[in-house]
């Protein structure tokens, strides 16, 4: 049945990528030993948010929420909460703990499983900001003009009661399509979602004036059909409303706590995207005036001109070339105590402060946060200072790395097992890479991804043109290049290298 090969090949990988599987003993005692339910005498310190309508938006099969949100109006706009799992509470530096949840830094999530950073008992339980519960969270509140400019914040640990624990299939049946049933049941907190949809709105307007790259990048949605031990399908993953509410307002209060930080002059880990390559760029821009597009190359690229591109090509029938190529023509956004500044977010100041439950770098900026509220003191321990910091930063970034590896191979292998049982059917696709060995071919039915190897193309002899990412043929000068739709056979599968082959 392939999910028992689905279960033991991304055993295999887990073990490939050399990622733990289970906590020390010691890790696991010191998880248990957190008292539960808060008491009155845990509320001091913090501000009481428990009569606030605050909700959480997930994904249908998350289980850590580490963020909740809520939206009030004032005379002059609106004030952002955004309440985040206070983890830093419980996981204390040098602790046994915090020592496991930096040597993973991440969690990484499989089909059939999740490896959390930190123990059940904190990311499912105590941290996790489930309905009903009264948690422990740290608030970055965020006040908005009319056309969503942010003009205050303040930063404070706090108590919450979220009122939901929401999908974003159900906020997008209630904002986009306003379906009665979902109105309906949720008719307590209805002018609060709304009032959330048209903030958020204002607020991405204002982030893509600046120039901010607005990718719609799918990801696999591989949907397990436990009772039949198979897979039941893998699909692009919904992007609607709801996750874009999300978006916007994890990016403002991460930038928020960025600025707040950078001011304090303390030293801190950055969430950094640096410029793209010159040299990818004008390739990119030969490609684009072969195209019938221009871009617009000073002595630097802004981010303002590719968001322009992007905006230009939407909904047309080249926009998954030049998407695609634009994708790969930026750098990776990795954790540095440098500030450069976020490119693809147009952003000068941007960090990690929203997922503390499965990213190391958000525990450390909660910390960092504390000091500078509390006037910029140094901490005792050894991260305190820049040079730890950015040893930890650079540990941080490979763990992330390795780890969407690992995710990556385990959507590999699911796509081979799917495909195995359709071995000699036809499917229209999208070329979606193309390289000196062949063409990667995206199915349209499905989302996944197979090569056609140039040794199949027969009918001439390919030469690949890298800038123009095309296999061009010598005789009939015949071109295939991303974007073009084409039609193919699954010939075959590789479960041991998870690789589908596709024959025109």
């Amino acid at each position: 049945m392939s999910i028992d090969l689905l279960k033991k090949g991304i055993s295999n990988i887990v073990k490939e990528f050399k990622l733990a599987t289970s906590f020390p003993r010691e890790v696991e005692a010191e998880a248990r030993a957190f008292p539960g339910p808060l008491t009155a005498q845990d509320w001091e310190g913090r501000v009481d948010l428990r009569a606030e309508v605050v909700v959480t938006i997930d994904g249908e099969n998350a289980r850590d929420f580490d963020d909740a949100v809520s939206v009030s109006e004032t005379r002059d706009g609106f004030v952002l909460k955004v309440s985040i799992a206070d983890v830093s509470h419980f996981v204390k530096p040098g602790t046994a703990v915090d020592r496991e949840a930096y040597r993973r830094a991440t969690s990484t999530y499989f089909p059939d499983r999740v490896l959390p950073m930190l123990p059940e008992r904190l990311s499912n339980d105590l941290c996790s900001l489930v309905p009903h519960e009264e948690r422990r969270t740290y608030t970055a509140e965020m006040a908005f003009d009319v056309q969503g400019r942010r003009t205050a914040i303040r930063f404070y640990r706090s108590v919450i009661k979220s009122r939901a624990r929401l999908t974003y299939t159900e906020v997008r049946k209630i904002l986009d399509d306003r379906d009665e049933a979902a109105r309906g049941r949720h008719k307590s907190i209805l002018e609060d979602l709304e009032r959330m949809g048209v903030l958020a709105e204002r607020i991405q307007g204002r982030r893509r004036a600046r120039g901010s790259l607005d990718f719609d990048l799918p990801e696999s949605s591989i949907e397990l059909d436990l009772a039949q031990g198979r897979i039941d399908k893998i699909v692009k993953a919904e992007r609607n409303k709801a996750h874009r509410l999300i978006e916007e307002f994890m990016i403002a209060a991460n930038e928020a706590v960025a600025e707040f930080i950078a001011e304090s002059r303390l030293p801190s880990v950055y969430r950094v995207h640096q410029e793209p390559d010159p040299e990818r760029v004008r390739d990119f821009a030969v490609l684009l005036h072969h195209l019938g597009y221009g871009l617009r190359l000073g002595r630097r690229v802004q981010p303002g001109a590719l968001a322009a591109v992007i905006e230009a090509v939407r909904g047309k029938p080249e926009e998954k070339l030049i998407n695609t190529v634009l994708l790969r023509t930026m750098a990776r956004a990795v954790y540095d105590t440098k500030n450069v500044g976020h490119f693809g977010l147009a952003s000068e100041c941007y960090t990690h402060f929203t997922s503390p439950i499965r990213r190391y770098p958000d525990l450390m900026v909660h910390r960092i946060l504390t000091q500078a509220l509390r006037g910029g003191r140094p901490g005792k321990h050894k991260e305190s200072g820049g040079k730890r910091l950015q040893e930890m930063a650079v540990h941080c970034s490979e763990r992330e790395r390795n780890s969407q590896k690992a995710e990556w191979a385990s959507r590999d292998l699911a796509a081979a097992l799917f495909l195995k049982e359709k071995v000699g059917q036809t499917f229209d696709g999208i070329i979606s890479g193309v390289t000196k060995f062949g063409l990667f071919v995206e199915l349209i039915p499905f989302f996944v991804e197979g090569l056609v190897s140039i040794k199949n193309l027969r009918d001439d002899a390919y030469t690949f043109h890298e800038k123009a990412h095309a296999l061009v043929g010598r005789r009939k000068k015949k071109k295939y290049q991303i974007g073009m739709p084409v039609t193919v056979t699954v010939q075959g599968v590789n479960l041991e290298k998870r690789w589908v082959d596709f024959g025109l």
